[in-house]
């Protein structure tokens, strides 16, 4: 297949090729090439960045920018279009050098959750906890922020949703009370209550709701009230 003339360097072109030619690993010679290309066709654009990723594979800014311009791209197509997979498999190539980047984690599982992928999503989430620094995923990171919580609630039932937030509040035990709000929502009173009892049982109990610990006393008391039967079980913890 015989490629477009358009996507051949131009004669304007030729002072950044011949920059690059005797410097191909300057970050900013490429970067100063994309932005004077800003106005060119995506498909123009791709080349460059896939010459300057090849030369530069660990470039955060570089494959962060990339990626954000392919989502864009891509949203100008039925969600089952070709541009989709091919964007997926670019995220999964930035995730070799980047998979110690909660940004471009959190891209990759914004894009998975906009495709309606749910079992890719769930399983992306486990990668992304595997391979993240603990610190990465405390609530002062972008990673740990709200985000987790709120793209689990747009994609995950309820038993998936369950896991997570599980696996979740391994690494950031503050969404806790996220996780009681849940299990409520959710009518799963049994562990509900196991997990409010849990938090009461705790010497280090902080709400970041900014309860008191007789106001969850109080929340505990109203749940065992209402759904006694459901929680019976769940009685020995208190």
């Amino acid at each position: 297949m015989s490629i477009s003339q358009d996507l051949y360097p131009s004669p304007d072109d030729l002072v950044y090729e011949e920059e690059l030619l005797r410097n191909p690993y300057n970050i900013k010679l490429w970067w100063r090439y994309l932005t004077a290309r800003s106005e060119s066709p995506f498909k123009k654009r791709r080349i460059i960045y896939e010459r300057a990723l090849k030369a530069l594979p660990g470039s955060y800014k570089l494959w962060h920018a990339y990626l954000e311009e392919r989502i864009e791209h891509a949203r100008n197509f039925p969600i089952d279009h070709s541009k989709y997979e091919a964007l997926n498999n670019t995220f999964r190539r930035a995730l070799v050098t980047m998979h110690k980047m909660p940004e471009i984690w959190l891209l990759y599982l914004q894009s998975l959750t906009d495709q309606e992928f749910i079992t890719s999503t769930r399983r992306t989430f486990d990668r992304a906890l595997c391979a993240l620094p603990e610190d990465r995923n405390s609530s002062t990171t972008a990673f740990g922020s709200s985000t987790w919580p709120s793209l689990a609630k747009r994609i995950f039932r309820s038993r998936p949703r369950l896991g997570f937030y599980g696996r979740c509040l391994q690494f950031d035990p503050t969404h806790v009370e996220d996780y009681i709000n849940f299990l409520i929502n959710s009518s799963l009173w049994q562990e509900a209550v196991e997990m409010l009892a849990l938090v009461l049982n705790g010497d280090d109990l902080v709400s970041v709701k900014g309860k008191t610990k007789h106001t969850l006393w109080l929340e505990l008391c109203d749940l065992l009230a209402k759904h006694t039967i459901e929680a019976r079980a769940s009685m020995w913890m208190l």
